[in-house]
């Protein structure tokens, strides 16, 4: 079994995430927009679009890529009707295979209703959306800070290796905030060292791993839900 996982840039700051599995199965995440994920395919394969979530930078693209490759369109089970037509709804628990890769399912709303993350714990990767970006977290569009805080702990048992594949490059603003609120974090001055080298090179900044988000990201360091409130609020107005 083998997956390999790739950053397909599109619209101003997003990610769409292409999955391809060893027996050429493929699927995407987010596909906010088709023509990138169509120049990278040409008449290749896409057998499945994951969404993360209902809003329209996530999604704009998964009616073209239906219609040119057949892809069947999974998402969450919550509010469908915000959402292109799904083949499937799924909810907190689900499992389903790409290929012969197993991805797990986890309901983490807070930013959005309904909002899931996608698990593959063969690589280890974890894709979640809007909710955990690196150095950084989702606004509260549709939700509480205690819905984000408790989703965000959701990753808790997920290992340090774990591959974080969020849907926004947002790494360098989200690290001008992380020093102003942990100024004398080394692990945190280190990713913005590195952070930049990638950027300069025109290399996206993700994946990143879960153990280095853990080390230098404010939002999943926060000791309660009123500290990370706190936080969300300061970065609201940064």
């Amino acid at each position: 079994m083998s997956l390999d996982i790739q950053a397909i840039p599109v619209l101003s700051d997003n990610y769409v995430w292409l999955l391809t599995a060893g027996d050429g199965s493929r699927a995407v995440v987010d596909p906010g927009g088709a023509g990138p994920v169509i120049d990278l395919l040409g008449e290749g394969r896409l057998d499945l679009i994951l969404l993360t979530h209902h809003h329209a930078d996530h999604t704009g693209g998964v009616n073209a890529l239906r219609e040119r490759y057949g892809a069947k369109v999974f998402g969450p089970s919550q509010k469908p009707e915000w959402l292109p037509r799904l083949d499937r709804g799924l909810e907190d628990g689900d499992t389903f295979f790409i290929g012969d890769v197993a991805v797990e399912v986890l309901l983490t709303p807070g930013h959005a209703v309904g909002h899931l993350s996608y698990v593959v714990p063969e690589v280890p990767a974890l894709f979640c959306g809007d909710v955990l970006f690196s150095a950084g977290c989702g606004r509260l569009l549709e939700g509480t800070a205690e819905e984000l805080f408790r989703s965000l702990h959701r990753y808790d048992v997920l290992p340090d290796d774990t591959l974080v594949c969020a849907g926004h490059e947002y790494t360098r603003s989200n690290i001008a905030f992380a020093l102003h609120v942990e100024p004398d974090n080394p692990a945190l001055k280190a990713r913005a060292a590195e952070v930049e080298t990638l950027l300069e090179a025109g290399r996206p900044t993700l994946p990143v791993s879960l153990g280095t988000e853990r080390a230098t990201n404010p939002f999943l360091r926060a000791s309660d839900v009123a500290r990370f409130s706190e936080l969300r609020l300061q970065k609201d107005t940064f």
